[in-house]
């Protein structure tokens, strides 16, 4: 069920919710005119607001706000409430006094079938939406748009963890990875991308995903020559992996680094990928330095790796190398990183003062002048812990 049509199906709702409401009020009336302290008919002084909370209450129609992204009411009283806050008083008064002369008999008829309705009409649970597109993706006969849409639905349902932590038990996981190798690649691209959402953040999912064989899948999808495929892919990776210890033992016994240097170092690749690819390089240094394990990886010291990453500094993207220079930094945070490796083999002193003369030029733009300036502080940060580097080895 998408988006739009649960949007519909709430808007229905709240017309029958004031049908219901009329009547309710229509019966309350004939059975005890005395004051029962419920809901009353608002006053010019309310400003045409119907209101079911006594003057001087705060408005529970004002804390339930029909918001389409969080999709809509939370009850069927909080909907009742919006109702009454956003309905026409003289219009549902015309409508009490227009079903007023009816027998108790046909009013009890009349909402006996609405609830009927309301009931048939329910918007249902994130966990039956779940289980219905899990379901429609599990039918192999329904043609690939289906699939597509089904796979929409989980992308939206299962960004609340809970929802997520909920995909595995439906069944959700194992088929959403099984759709990595359909032969579609809009359906391989959505999978991904419903991988890399779930993950984030959340180990129980890393730990189930890992465990079904998923990062394996997805590193394969990285390598697509489609860019908006091995883009998602790559974030499903990154989302998978990060923080996550058994994760990254499984990224680098597949060759992760290797995978992305391949990346870092072809230049025709989608600069989408290479700031993605450059940014995980950044986080999986910061976590080897942060780990408790301190045996460090001697891939992060490879002169083919290092001057990779350098030569991004060269690019004419600038957020490209905002993440080189903080790839850059965090190795040289590591003790096996080698001050003089990043001279000599990789330039890295030539290539800090280039851009820093570039940076002054575009520090004279007034629309880019601010973010020019941010990257000439983080460029001479980098700078001065290199030399710094290079002064303790010239020591030795």
């Amino acid at each position: 069920m998408g988006k739009y049509v649960k949007h519909a199906r709430r808007v229905y709702l709240l017309l029958v919710a004031v049908t219901t409401l009329v009547l309710s009020i229509t019966t309350a009336e004939r059975v005890n005119n005395s004051d029962t302290g419920g809901l009353y008919w608002s006053t010019a002084k309310d400003d045409g607001n119907f209101s079911g909370k006594p003057e001087g209450e705060e408005s529970t129609a004002t804390l339930n706000e029909l918001d389409e992204y969080d999709g809509g009411f939370s009850s069927l009283d909080g909907m009742l409430q919006w109702a009454i806050g956003h309905s026409d008083p003289a219009k549902l008064k015309e409508k009490a006094e227009d079903v007023q002369n009816q027998s108790p008999d046909e009013l009890k008829r009349r909402q006996m079938e609405i609830k009927d309705l309301v009931e048939k009409l329910r918007t249902p649970s994130d966990a039956q939406l779940m289980r219905t597109a899990i379901d429609d993706l599990n039918n192999s006969s329904l043609p690939i748009d289906d699939h597509y849409r089904a796979l929409q639905e989980l992308l939206i349902l299962v960004e609340p963890i809970d929802n997520a932590n909920d995909l595995h038990k439906l069944g959700g996981l194992s088929v959403t990875i099984k759709f990595l190798s359909n032969s579609n690649t809009e359906l391989r691209t959505m999978s991904a991308w419903i991988l890399g959402k779930a993950s984030q953040n959340n180990p129980v999912i890393q730990k189930q995903i890992l465990e079904l064989g998923g990062l394996i899948k997805l590193m394969e999808m990285v390598k697509s020559s489609l860019p908006e495929e091995a883009i998602k892919a790559l974030y499903a990776v990154s989302a998978l992996i990060r923080n996550n210890e058994l994760g990254r033992e499984s990224f680098y016994a597949e060759a992760g680094v290797s995978l992305l240097q391949d990346i870092l170092g072809n230049s025709s690749i989608d600069i989408r990928l290479r700031r993605k690819s450059v940014f995980l390089v950044a986080d999986l240094v910061e976590s080897q330095i942060e780990s408790e394990n301190k045996v460090e990886l001697p891939f992060f010291s490879n002169h083919s790796f290092l001057k990779s990453v350098v030569d991004l500094m060269s690019s004419n993207d600038l957020d490209l190398q905002e993440k080189a220079l903080v790839a850059i930094k965090n190795l040289l945070r590591l003790s096996t990183t080698e001050a003089l490796v990043l001279k000599d083999l990789c330039g890295l002193d030539d290539a800090l003062k280039r851009m820093k003369e570039e940076l002054q030029q575009l520090m004279s733009d007034e629309i880019i002048s601010d973010y020019a300036e941010d990257i000439e502080r983080l460029r001479t940060e980098v700078e001065i812990i290199f030399h710094q580097k290079l002064v303790k080895v010239r020591k030795c």
